[in-house]
């Protein structure tokens, strides 16, 4: 049976860099200076403005898929003749894997089979996008949805985050740390490193001193993590700070030679908690 690959905006993959009509995608909307943003083509603000509102203080809000969205947008790819495995934005930080799941179930009992199957990657950010990315070449490499489903779900938990912010406040806001010490760690200089865990939660693993140091922690945590994995296309997101991202990248091909390093801004929803200047990286490891 014929079946398309589908994912929500939260995937944050460079426009084009797969077909549109080979990867549809459901946008998540977000609301700054109290306009709201559909997140569709033409309906979002440019990166770089985005993110210049929120260093000049803007607080926007993000809102997750409901099941309607969700179900309509099934439907649309289900009555065009075409199953769906979508990828979905990480459960532990969202409510849109659950959205989703209620959706796929309904439309799954309007045609009477299983024609929408939803994977909860566990993943955010190009996090998303890299697990997006295998399950291309998957289908590309002729297997069906439920073995590229399958590949998914046994490999997901291979797919590491590592990202560190510039401003702890935005880590505050989404209960991530403490006011103490987001105020402490800004005074000090205190740049944190965290990582995906396998419940797909953003966890602190280690902070250090100066944001080259941090954004070389990012590298060496990867040198521990990727032992028999060979990396040959790694993803780098970054919250409007192109060079650190240059950065990130230089010693990833020093320490790696990647045959590709794809890098993309964070989008608006994952950018609302994650503050300007995030640098992430993401590759394929042995542990998250």
């Amino acid at each position: 049976m014929k079946y398309t690959i589908t994912a929500d905006s939260t995937c944050d993959l460079p426009q084009g860099y797969v077909p549109e009509d080979e990867l549809p995608i459901i946008p998540l909307s977000y609301t700054l200076d109290g306009k709201t943003y559909s997140g569709r083509d033409g309906d979002s603000l440019p990166p770089e403005e985005f993110y210049a509102k929120m260093r000049a203080g803007a607080m926007p809000q993000t809102a997750l898929v409901n099941v309607a969205e969700a179900e309509h947008f099934f439907d649309g790819v289900v009555s065009s003749g075409s199953d769906v495995l979508h990828l979905c934005f990480s459960s532990a930080l969202s409510g849109t894997f659950n959205s989703t799941r209620v959706a796929a179930q309904a439309i799954n009992e309007k045609y009477g089979r299983t024609c929408v199957t939803v994977v909860d990657t566990l993943c955010a950010s190009l996090g998303d996008g890299l697990l997006i990315h295998y399950a291309f070449e998957q289908k590309r490499a002729g297997k069906s949805l439920e073995e590229t489903r399958d590949w998914l779900e046994q490999n997901k938990l291979h797919l590491c985050h590592n990202f560190t912010v510039s401003d702890l406040f935005h880590l505050h806001r989404g209960g991530r740390v403490s006011m103490t010490a987001a105020i402490v760690g800004t005074m000090l200089g205190i740049k944190p490193v965290l990582h995906v865990d396998n419940e797909g939660r953003l966890i602190p693993i280690g902070k250090v001193r100066g944001r080259p140091q941090s954004l070389t922690a990012l590298v060496d945590n990867m040198e521990r993590q990727v032992v028999n994995f060979d990396n040959k296309v790694v993803f780098i997101s970054h919250g409007d700070c192109l060079a650190d991202a240059e950065y990130v990248a230089k010693l990833v091909q020093e320490r790696f030679s990647p045959v590709e390093i794809i890098m993309n801004f964070i989008g608006p929803v994952i950018g609302t908690h994650s503050g300007p200047d995030t640098v992430a990286l993401f590759f394929m490891g042995e542990t998250r």
